[in-house]
């Protein structure tokens, strides 16, 4: 996927007094914390961020970006590095690589490392992402493609819904247009609280 465009797609911002508000002065997890642009956001804040990402390269330039973050290259399906609780999760377009019985269990282990009232913000591609693999590509199963070498899920509500069906109380589900990259990118901005 192209590297976001500095300075576009300022989605934390709106989110930081519900996450200062959910922390409770625990750490926040960062699945797919990528270059850590929301790290820095997260740390200005005075937050302790513990970011996760599959490359070494953007984790590399996120240790430059945030020194005081803890940062893990891994497969964000393997057991988190550091057990929580966390009070946070951030999970921004990061949740759509993999299968849907790994997704369910990915989103199982995020429950179980938030504090009980904990919260999870995530965004996820649409099924209305049309410029970024939406449409046009091999099909591997419902809503999952194979995009340029790289397994992608869409979702639409329906999927969003049965994902956090157990286990989470839905704060927001919204249907966003974000301008983050090149083209218009459709994606679904979702806050949850593990009840």
């Amino acid at each position: 996927m192209e590297e976001p465009v500095q300075g576009k797609d300022p989605w934390l911002q709106q989110w930081l007094p519900l996450i200062s508000a959910r922390a409770g002065g625990l750490p926040i997890l960062e699945l797919g914390c990528g270059a850590g642009r929301d790290s820095a956001v997260l740390a200005g804040q005075g937050h302790a961020i513990v970011g996760l990402d599959i490359s070494s390269e953007a984790i590399a330039r996120a240790r430059q970006r945030v020194p005081s973050a803890r940062f893990f290259v891994q497969d964000l399906r393997a057991p988190f590095p550091v057990p929580g609780p966390f009070g946070v999760a951030i999970a921004s377009l990061s949740l759509h690589y993999f299968a849907w019985e790994e997704t369910v269990r990915l989103a199982e282990l995020i429950h179980a490392s938030l504090r009980p009232g904990g919260a999870l913000l995530c965004r996820l591609n649409s099924t209305n992402d049309v410029h970024y693999g939406a449409t046009g590509h091999p099909r591997i199963a419902e809503n999952y493609y194979l995009v340029d070498g790289q397994h992608k899920r869409f979702f639409d509500r329906a999927a969003v819904e049965q994902l956090f069906s157990r286990g989470w109380t839905m704060l927001g589900l919204e249907e966003k247009t974000v301008h983050r990259y090149e083209h218009p990118k459709m994606l679904w901005e979702v806050s949850l609280e593990r009840s």
